[in-house]
């Protein structure tokens, strides 16, 4: 099988480009870079094809796609700055890239008869209430710049392909690239006490572990929409904290606030993030093990880079 990746130099693609390497298959990584050399801290990177893409080029996605013809793609790249989104010089770029970069990809996957999976995020819903959302769903109502472009990206896969995987995710942590995680661990080095909303619940996703059902995905016709976070239960990221130093073994202290105590935020962000998988062993796809599993084994990995 061959796939195309775009986003290679983001936390989640990289590691979809090591799982297909794992299972012997031939991956053609893409970004904006010139190169890419593998992981932003110098950490080994399987050996594969890259190709230099800006998805926002229409004539470029169609040229390289039908160059490449792979079996699939699998969509990584996207403006995740959520913050940033909401500035108004910023935002049209924002729509390039999550909403027509998506599209061009989707219809070089039509011409060429590739297999389509699109990251999407939980932020494509209004964030309220406590019922987990259902991947099926269609009450949209996103709090920000980010989450309507990204809803819009899924809107464009879905009018142009009548076949597509749709993933939904939340909370993302890999090891390339910057995160929640890494944040907290390097705050509490310095701080003998940190802040944290306790009111935003949602289940954390580590891109390892995400990686393998997105192959998973594309070597069947099972397609739809799904949500993929690891298991676990759910938390504020108060709880996560709390676990990210004991597991880490900080005696960092950790306060829980409200969002509207802990401010600064441009963009709102949803208080409920719970996203229902149950579709996902309902289709016969091997569920990803618990957050704080994920966690343990992440910690563990973090250290092999220092």
């Amino acid at each position: 099988m061959k796939v195309l990746v775009t986003g290679v130099s983001g936390q989640l693609g990289h590691d979809v480009m090591n799982e297909l390497s794992r299972r012997g298959f031939e991956g053609i990584g893409s970004g904006t870079e010139s190169s890419y050399g593998g992981l932003q801290d110098g950490s080994p990177v399987t050996s594969m094809d890259y190709v230099q893409l800006d998805i926002t080029d229409s004539a470029a996605v169609k040229e390289i796609v039908e160059s490449i013809r792979p079996d699939a793609i699998i969509h990584c790249a996207a403006w995740t700055a959520v913050d940033l989104a909401e500035d108004r010089d910023k935002r049209e770029k924002v729509k390039a890239v999550n909403v027509d970069g998506t599209r061009y990809l989707a219809e070089a996957a039509r011409e060429t008869g590739a297999k389509m999976l699109y990251l999407s995020t939980d932020y494509v819903f209004n964030g309220q209430g406590t019922k987990p959302w259902d991947p099926d769903e269609k009450d949209y109502a996103p709090l920000n710049v980010y989450g309507q472009t990204k809803l819009d990206g899924e809107k464009a896969v879905s009018s142009v392909l009548k076949k597509y995987f749709i993933v939904r995710i939340a909370w993302v942590f890999g090891i390339n690239g910057k995160n929640f995680i890494k944040t907290m661990l390097n705050v509490g080095k310095t701080h003998s006490e940190v802040r944290v909303v306790n009111d935003q619940i949602g289940t954390p996703t580590y891109t390892y572990d995400l990686a393998r059902l997105l192959v998973d995905m594309i070597e069947t016709e099972k397609y739809g929409y799904y949500h993929a976070t690891n298991e676990g239960g759910y938390i504020s990221w108060y709880d996560f904290t709390k676990e990210i130093y004991r597991q880490a073994g900080y005696s960092t202290k950790v306060t829980p606030v409200t969002t509207a105590e802990y401010g600064l935020s441009k963009a709102k962000r949803p208080f409920n993030s719970r996203l229902d998988k149950s579709k996902l062993v309902k289709m016969g796809f091997k569920p990803l093990p618990t957050w704080q599993d994920a966690l343990a084994r992440y910690l563990v990995e973090l250290k092999k880079g220092n």
